[in-house]
């Protein structure tokens, strides 16, 4: 039991950063299928939460010394600026698990100023459609697609 929360826990602070680690992770350390799903959608959510809510507080007082001297007009700006004109709110929580972070596509959607329950929402939505989806192909095609060395040993 304690060395399958800790999985959890592990899975759970990767998909903070990257979604698609965590279906991927968790089939190769062997957990349960609805395991990896509730723990990938929850460690995006925790990171969409984080940076809708406290994404003010940590551009003042935390990365205020990282971009101070960064361009306005830069191409990862001008990039984030053509991906909200052309998707919207909607079409970022779809990118998020599929191309962004759950921290890129937060901020791009907290920059733009959309309304924080849309932002928790869509988020949502997107990161419970693709966990799904996501792990059930994982865990499905496993077998024939995953090199040994990252299957699980049960």
């Amino acid at each position: 039991m304690i060395e399958e929360i800790v999985k959890a826990l592990s899975i759970y602070t990767l998909c903070l950063f990257k979604f698609i680690v965590g279906p991927i992770a968790g089939y190769g350390a062997g957990l349960h299928i609805i395991t990896t799903i509730l723990t990938t959608i929850l460690g995006m959510m925790t990171s969409v939460v984080a940076f809708t809510y406290f994404g003010d507080w940590l551009r003042a007082k935390v990365l205020k010394r990282w971009i101070a001297n960064r361009k306005k007009f830069s191409p990862v700006n001008r990039r984030a600026v053509r991906i909200w004109q052309r998707f919207g709110l909607i079409g970022v929580a779809v990118l998020t698990p599929i191309l962004l972070t759950p921290i890129g596509g937060t901020v791009i959607a907290v920059s733009f100023g959309a309304p924080k329950e849309k932002i928790l929402l869509y988020m949502l939505i997107s990161a419970s459609v693709f966990a799904v989806l996501f792990s059930a192909a994982i865990y499905g095609f496993g077998e024939a697609v995953i090199p040994e060395t990252l299957r699980p040993t049960f």
